[in-house]
């Protein structure tokens, strides 16, 4: 698998865990969803593949901007991220497939939820075909060259553009953000917990 396949899934995720924290620091409140976007929760196994990412994340909300860096790692058992701004850790998260683990730096806002985050990076990585066979009726995701989107009634409410092995874009069209993601293998010194 390439790395451009990989890094949807980061994208997704940091793409709405950036949202919801630029929108709480800068003393605002994130919006409330246009629609509920479905849970995924996938196996981990369900990837296909082992994962090690390093990424730099460009987050915009309305006429807010921030950068962040993530860690990724994903194998057949679990998947782990660690997401940090300034040089401190926002949060990490571990998922077994049956269990969400998070832990939170004090000041992270409440409005970043693990399970958004991890169903965003479920949609940007997983395999369309686990994805598809998670989704509630009514939903879709379609697949067409470059781009993946999550559609209800045939309208988009989650869409990932690949522009090439390096560099993505995920736009939540529910909660009105964007995720710039630049990624690169992981130096196999350092995981997801920082280490």
């Amino acid at each position: 698998m390439s790395l451009r396949s990989v890094r949807r899934p980061l994208l997704a995720l940091l793409l709405s865990l950036m949202a919801l924290l630029l929108a709480a620091c800068a003393g605002q409140r994130a919006r409330a969803p246009a629609v509920a976007l479905p849970p995924l929760h996938l196996a981990p196994a369900a990837l296909g593949q082992t994962l090690a990412l390093q990424q730099r994340l460009v987050f915009s909300y309305g006429e807010r901007r921030s950068t962040m860096d993530a860690l990724l790692e994903a194998d057949a058992d679990e998947v782990r991220l660690a997401v940090q701004a300034l040089g401190q850790t926002g949060v990490t998260l571990r998922w077994d497939g049956h269990t969400l683990q998070q832990q939170r730096a004090p000041w992270l806002p409440p409005q970043v939820r693990a399970e958004r985050v991890l169903d965003d990076l479920q949609f940007a990585l997983w395999p369309a075909a686990a994805v598809r066979a998670a989704l509630p009726p009514g939903w879709t995701l379609v697949e067409e060259g470059d781009q993946r989107r999550l559609e209800q009634a045939g309208r988009p409410w989650l869409l990932l553009i690949r522009h090439d092995a390096a560099h993505q874009t995920l736009r939540n069209l529910a909660e009105g953000y964007a995720l710039e993601i630049e990624s690169a293998p992981m130096d196999a010194t350092m995981d997801a917990s920082g280490q």
